[in-house]
């Protein structure tokens, strides 16, 4: 109505709670999680099976487990990736072998220590090891043991090599200055009455009366937060969710009367009722952003965590591929 909407884990989950047991799904659009023990890839001598594959859907997509399913559009994506990682994990723990890595028994203990803390009773945990793991402490223990030592190779050739110097950040942030470069944008929040298509001149005529009890509240709002309840509670825009809460949002993007009104209003102020077309909305003013550019400091430490996610992407597959080259790989 108003303006237009502004525009992998790294995480080893090999010992991870599966939770196949559930029932099928219900719901239409889904397909549901089973697994039976049937073999799905063989990495050299290992054989993976469906239930490496299900725990690793479950770690790629958690509400799958509120669902009792994965959404069907997303299902062949989904399962091609959980594939890949447990192919992935698996070359990693053999190469971790092979390199004869060890894990000090005081990071076991820790760790078996760690992973009982996910169950709420011991006899919560003692269903788990009985359903995933035939009651056995030593299959656990092992399993535990193979996640570590995935994460110790890892952490060798892909964590400890990611972080980018201040110098590459710097360089980065150079080559892209467009990217930091904002134009004069408003934050603000707002409360908006919408009729129906084809509205009756009744329903106009409610529409009005609507908008200007909420006006009446609106002036009495002192904060931001008494605003956004109000807007929670009467608006009809999508933004009544958040409070009626808008990201700054850049003044091409705005309708000329909202702008208009932002342009006279102090910071804190409420406008009156603006009129779109058969629509109306009231505006919380809340801050004026003037183009810019946000300096290096501002950005520094969201583009190390991006360059570093980036890297990471890169040393993970590189390694994936050198993996590959001296094993045999064959999904079922």
């Amino acid at each position: 109505m108003m303006l237009a909407v502004t525009a992998a884990s790294s995480q080893v989950a090999s010992h991870a709670p599966t939770g196949l047991k559930q029932s099928p799904a219900q719901a239409q659009g889904l397909v549901t999680l089973q697994a039976h023990g049937k073999p799905v890839a063989r990495v050299n001598n290992t054989v993976l099976t469906d239930v490496d594959l299900v725990r690793e859907e479950y770690a790629i997509f958690p509400y799958a487990r509120q669902h009792n399913g994965l959404p069907k559009e997303l299902a062949p994506q989904i399962r091609d990736g959980a594939m890949k990682m447990i192919v992935f994990e698996e070359l990693v723990f053999q190469e971790a072998q092979r390199r004869h890595l060890v894990i000090p028994a005081a990071r076991m203990q820790k760790a078996e220590a760690d992973f009982r803390k996910q169950f709420g009773s011991p006899a919560e945990f003692n269903a788990f090891l009985k359903s995933d793991f035939q009651g056995s402490q030593d299959l656990l223990r092992q399993k535990i043991r193979r996640s570590l030592l995935i994460e110790a190779l890892l952490n060798a050739e892909v964590e400890s090599k990611c972080t980018p110097t201040l110098a590459e950040v710097r360089a980065y942030y150079e080559r892209n200055i467009a990217r930091f470069q904002h134009p004069e944008s408003y934050t603000f929040q707002t409360i908006s009455v919408l009729p129906p298509a084809n509205a009756t001149a009744a329903q106009l005529g409610e529409g009005r009366a609507r908008i200007e009890a909420a006006y009446q509240k609106a002036r009495e709002a002192k904060t931001s937060e008494q605003f956004g309840m109000l807007a929670e509670k009467v608006s009809d825009d999508d933004y009544r969710v958040m409070m009626g809460q808008h990201k700054p949002v850049p003044i091409g993007q705005l309708a000329p009367p909202v702008l208009n009104a932002l342009r006279v209003m102090k910071p804190g102020a409420v406008s009156g009722i603006i009129q779109l077309d058969q629509a109306y909305t009231i505006v919380h003013y809340q801050q004026h952003t003037p183009a810019g550019k946000a300096p290096f400091a501002e950005v520094r430490a969201q583009l190390r965590k991006e360059l570093c996610e980036s890297k990471k992407n890169q040393l993970r597959s590189a390694l994936d591929k050198k993996l590959r080259l001296s094993a045999h790989v064959q999904e079922m």
